[in-house]
């Protein structure tokens, strides 16, 4: 039971209350559950511990890569988008990779969900850090920023400007233009463009997190030097 009860923080999809109408798990038997959501392998996908889907699998995880676009209202302008999913084995160090592009110097952004159970998140910032530093810090935390399903993390550069996220659901989220060297590192890591790909973020699903990765981040939110904002 200790792994199942790391799951049902009361966060299903963002914005959605802690038990969804018509939710595919609300008539499962315990031991469903507990089989189900110790599922890691679909084919030569390998789920992180932070999310699990929706029992009837309506998006069956995958590893690919889709464009899209970010709308941004106060701008009246549209933000190329990637969007990425990779497997556990080589998710972090793609990770790793896809800030070189960012340049020498960049800012930070943590995004926690710990302790809250209505949903949303809090956004932590820290600007001007060097990519050395940073990524020096990240290794220290790879389990963490790996495994829990409430901590996301973001790097950017506003110079150039382009943003690189690992988020809560351990997906791969690029903003910005040109991101034609973005493509180029996918596809040396094996991660194929699939412009109809369905990621784990649009079904229900599951998160998972525990009081050890709630201290984690706070060690790692102290090392990068950001004040709490919760």
């Amino acid at each position: 039971m200790g792994f199942l009860k790391r799951f049902f923080r009361g966060v299903f999809h963002e914005g959605a209350p802690a038990v969804p109408t018509h939710s595919s798990f609300e008539r499962l038997s315990e031991e469903e559950l507990e089989a189900h959501l110790g599922v890691q392998r679909y084919g030569k996908f390998m789920l992180t511990d932070a999310v699990r889907p929706s029992y009837d699998l309506k998006v069956v995880p995958q590893a690919g890569f889709r464009h899209d676009q970010y709308i941004d209202e106060e701008a009246k302008s549209k933000v190329p988008v990637i969007m990425a999913a990779a497997s556990k084995e080589i998710v972090f160090d793609l990770f790793m990779e896809l800030i070189d592009p960012l340049g020498h110097e960049v800012d930070v952004v943590l995004e926690t969900s710990h302790h809250r159970d209505q949903g949303g998140h809090e956004d932590l910032y820290r600007e001007h850090i060097d990519v050395p530093v940073l990524k020096s810090t990240l290794w220290d935390f790879e389990d963490l920023i790996m495994n829990d399903g409430c901590t996301g993390l973001a790097v950017l550069n506003p110079g150039i400007p382009q943003e690189v996220q690992f988020d809560e659901h351990k997906l791969l989220i690029i903003y910005g233009n040109p991101l034609a060297e973005y493509e180029r590192i996918f596809k040396r890591f094996g991660i194929g463009l699939k412009e109809d790909i369905k990621f784990i973020t649009e079904a229900e699903h599951v998160h998972s997190s525990s009081d050890k990765y709630f201290d984690e981040f706070e060690q790692l939110r102290m090392r990068l030097g950001m004040d709490a904002g919760y």
